[in-house]
Parts: structure tokens; C-alpha cells; sequence
């Protein structure tokens, strides 16, 4: 069962899952400042060790901003020892308001979604153990985010998808190659502009190289979402990031039943 914690610093926490298992995993959100450390700790490990992301606030192998204390914090961890392989951070609607702006503002312009802002939750700082990158951890997050938005009753899930620029840009220009030609397709949700664009139009595909769609871009699609937008610079993570946005009614059918979203 959801219920509905405060904190003492007024931010509302309306999210407490009962843990999820699916094999020697499950799924928590966190409801400690160690649970929340825990889940920093694997985001520094991932995006600054592994990736090379360099941030202002990180400082003790933690990955901290601002954002932190108004999200809530999606953890996928071992029964057993409990270590954290897996993590999510998430902003609703009501404290995106409360602390005034999306996470997303800092890259695009979100006016578009001004008339539906209050039904838009936010996903951000994606990242899994480079041991447990099978499927399994971010199907487990997939369920944890689908009960928060079906509890919650949102209609909209918002996010940054994020695409390396240690290639050169060649990915990054194969996502928009194939994002700009659904563009023009009538959906019903905003093209949002990056505020600092990555120059990916400029680079010419050759049929030749090696280029294919991100794992977790191309999750995203066969859920329903689409690319909304050309992709923002990302100067501290190296990365070109796209906006994406699902409008729960477009979802897939087969994820709408495997989540519960009927």
C-alpha cells in the first residue's frame, strides 16, 4: 500500500512501496539519508568514476544537488547485502512546483508543457552497477516508476535521455536521425528547444559506422515515449540529451498490462 509521509523541511514524500523482489533483487524507496547517500554513492561511481562526469556538488564520492532533497529516490538492491545496483530519482509535480522549476529547465524550454506541468512527474539520475546492466534492474525501476504515476494518478513522465559524446557524436546523430522524422507526426505533446543545443544537425551520418540506439532510449520508445525535441549539451556528464516525454495513454499496450497500468 502508497501512503503519504511529510518531512520536517515541508517537501512532501508521497511515495512508501512496499519492497518489490524479483530474484535476489528488490525494489525500495528510499526513506533514510543512508538510503539516500547509498544511492549518491552509486551514482558518483557510475557517472564520475566510470563516465568521467565532472559536478560542482559532488564531494566524499557522493553525487549531491539541489534537486536531491526534493525527489524521491528509487533503489534497486540486493536481498541480501543489501548494496544499491540500481537507481532512480524522481520529482512530482507538487514539489517541482514547490521548489519552482523541473531539473529539465536547466537544459530545455519547457513552456510548451505549461498547460500540463501539473500532471508531469520527472525521472532523472538513471544509473545501474555495470555488474546487473542484463535487464532485470532497470524492469524493476520500470515497475516501482509505473506504480508512483498510476498512484499519483499523472499522466505524463518527463526526462533527459542522455547520449555520450566520447564517439565524436555519431550516436547522438543516428537518435536525432531517426527522432526528427517522427517529429512532425501529430501526438499532442510540445516540441521542447534545447536552451544550449548540441550542433548534432551538422554531422553527416556515414551508412559505415557503427552507430546504433541506446539501450535505454530504445526502452523508452517501445514503452510509448517519443524524443521531443533536439538534444541539449550536457558539458559536465560529455553527453548530448534528449527530452523525452510518455503520455500514459500512448503507452504499449503489453507494458500498460505488465505494469498495471489498467
Amino acid at each position: 500500500m502508497l501512503e503519504t509521509l511529510d518531512t520536517p523541511l515541508g517537501v512532501t514524500r508521497p511515495i512508501t512501496l512496499p519492497p518489490i523482489a524479483a530474484g535476489n533483487l528488490e525494489l525500495v524507496v528510499a526513506r533514510t539519508p543512508e538510503e539516500i547517500k547509498a544511492s549518491q554513492r552509486l551514482r558518483f561511481s557510475v557517472f564520475t568514476e566510470e563516465m568521467g562526469a565532472v559536478f560542482p556538488g559532488s564531494a566524499n564520492g557522493l553525487d549531491v544537488d539541489d534537486f536531491d532533497p526534493w525527489c524521491e529516490h528509487l533503489l534497486v538492491r540486493e536481498q541480501g547485502t543489501q548494496k544499491v545496483v540500481g537507481t532512480y530519482r524522481l520529482l512530482t509535480p507538487v514539489n517541482a512546483q514547490r521548489l519552482g522549476r523541473f531539473y529539465s529547465e536547466s537544459e530545455f524550454d519547457l513552456s510548451g508543457l505549461q498547460h500540463m506541468r501539473h500532471h508531469v512527474i520527472e525521472l532523472g539520475r538513471s544509473c545501474i552497477h555495470p555488474q546487473y546492466r542484463n535487464g532485470a534492474v532497470i524492469m524493476l525501476l520500470w515497475v516501482g516508476i509505473a506504480s508512483i504515476v498510476k498512484h499519483l494518478k499523472l499522466r505524463y513522465v518527463l526526462g533527459c535521455a542522455s547520449v555520450s559524446l566520447r564517439d565524436g557524436g555519431v550516436t547522438a546523430a543516428h537518435v536525432w536521425q531517426q527522432a526528427k522524422q517522427n517529429l512532425a507526426e501529430p501526438s499532442g505533446l510540445p516540441v521542447l528547444h534545447p536552451l544550449y543545443p548540441y550542433p548534432v544537425g551538422r554531422l553527416e551520418l556515414d551508412a559505415g559506422l557503427p552507430a546504433r540506439m541506446p539501450p535505454l532510449i530504445k526502452g523508452y520508445l517501445k514503452v510509448g515515449a517519443r524524443i521531443c525535441g533536439a538534444p541539449a549539451w550536457d558539458p559536465d556528464f560529455n553527453t548530448a540529451d534528449f527530452p523525452v516525454l510518455l503520455n500514459i495513454d500512448d503507452m504499449d499496450a503489453r507494458y500498460r498490462r505488465h505494469f498495471g497500468m489498467k
